[in-house]
């Protein structure tokens, strides 16, 4: 346990006595790991595999936060607040875990205050990160919050400094797209289709290349800027 990202500089001794309650499990797709409103506290460790966070409105209209890789930890604000769980969380793949019930893992953090400045720092970046993306959803229209999510996902094409392209594979289904945006998956085509007639991307079934992330963050920047302007002359009336 102690290579897990979140728990490297452990105390070596809460370290050892954590690791004899964690269970470690393998799982099939489409297992739900953590669903709405469970009362556990369990933290889990995602050793091997990906999965899907998806958070629900009181309207039941569901929005993906994001996707979790091997090394990545989920379920530990249960485990601090004793609160009902937020969000559904969904093996994609065949995947392993470990488990680990909430009392120890607070345990663990009280006990290693390297652990306890690293989750700080974690869940700091989530703050902010949530924060990005529910301002983009109060303020920005389905394009930009476009923009904004393919170039999240994307990542640089071919060697660097020979292209400024960047592209996103395998490429997320239109209504998957929706879903981490907040939008209808007719609404999410229609702007595909009109930003590959413009020349911003090419789409097919091995990637969406972004032809040109700079005209994109630039019209996504200029809207934000646009946003806060609007919000700032709002607070001051």
């Amino acid at each position: 346990m102690g290579r897990l990202a979140l728990l490297q500089g452990a105390d070596p001794a809460a370290l050892e006595k954590a690791a004899r309650h964690a269970r470690c499990r393998s799982c099939e797709p489409g297992t739900v790991l953590i669903d709405f409103g469970e009362l556990s506290d369990d933290v889990y460790f995602l050793l091997e595999g990906a999965a899907r966070v998806v958070a629900r409105t009181g309207e039941g209209y569901e929005m993906i936060l994001g996707d979790l890789s091997p090394g990545e930890a989920f379920g530990e604000l249960a485990a601090i607040t004793g609160q009902p769980r937020s969000a559904n969380v969904t093996a994609l793949h065949r995947s392993r875990f470990c488990v680990l019930p909430g009392p120890a893992f607070m345990e663990l953090v009280l006990a290693s205050p390297a652990v306890s400045l690293r989750l700080m720092r974690y869940l700091a970046d989530l703050v902010r990160s949530r924060s990005e993306r529910l301002f983009e959803l109060a303020a920005l229209p389905v394009r930009q919050r476009l923009y904004a999510e393919l170039l999240r996902l994307s990542r640089g094409r071919g060697k660097p400094g020979q292209t400024a392209e960047r592209v996103v594979s395998p490429p997320p289904p239109h209504h998957v797209l929706a879903a981490r945006i907040g939008a209808r998956r007719e609404a999410v085509s229609r702007q595909l289709s009109d930003m590959e007639k413009a020349g911003l991307i090419d789409a097919s079934r091995s990637g969406i290349v972004l032809r040109r992330p700079e005209a994109m963050r630039a019209e996504l920047d200029a809207a934000l800027r646009g946003a806060e302007r609007a919000v700032n002359a709002l607070n001051l009336s």
